[in-house]
């Protein structure tokens, strides 16, 4: 299309040259990059933390006896993102090339286990929870509606459970060792 074209259209759509202006085309790009922002976080999964005593416990567990199914860590999902605010992450072309990477063993160790839970649902398990007073493994969770998920599950696949309390929900499992594994929110 021509100018002159465009100034013919210009005279039947008034607004229409301001649309093509600069402020314009940026106004359209950020609204552009809201939708596309929107898009991406909607569609991720809603994600569980659950800290265990013993991850290889833990994976036998839930891969084995409750049959949950290997996740890939979501997009939204940001390893060691407390250490990339870090001054040890400045690039090195801003002369920062003599701080050495902060490195954590507990987080570059594992990445700890991820698995689906429900459609748009995935469950983190992670390590860091202590023993209970009985060395009972113990699975701790921030989040009620991830304990009760992980509830049902236990019901419906038949594992032996007892459950102690409702507020706060804490229940016991039995895994195919014959352990002991007790589930406990944590009240904020």
């Amino acid at each position: 299309m021509t100018v002159t074209g465009l100034l013919y259209l210009g005279a039947f759509f008034p607004g229409m040259d301001s649309l093509f202006s600069t402020q314009g085309i940026m106004v359209m790009l950020l609204v552009a990059y809201a939708g596309a922002m929107w898009m991406f976080l909607t569609s991720a999964p809603k994600v569980y933390t659950v800290m265990v005593s013993d991850l290889t416990i833990a994976r036998e567990f839930y891969e084995g006896l409750l049959n949950l199914a290997a996740a890939d860590v979501p997009l939204h999902y940001y390893y060691n993102y407390e250490q990339s605010l870090s001054a040890a992450s400045i690039d090195p072309l801003y002369g920062m090339a003599s701080v050495p990477p902060v490195t954590n063993p507990a987080t570059t160790n594992t990445a700890g286990l991820w698995y689906q839970l429900k459609k748009n649902t995935q469950l983190h398990v992670i390590s860091g929870a202590q023993y209970s007073d009985r060395r009972r493994e113990r699975h701790v969770c921030f989040d009620r509606d991830c304990l009760e998920l992980l509830l049902l599950r236990v019901q419906s696949r038949r594992v032996r459970f007892k459950l102690r309390s409702r507020r706060p929900l804490n229940f016991l499992a039995k895994d195919v060792s014959d352990r002991v594994i007790e589930f406990a929110e944590v009240a904020s």
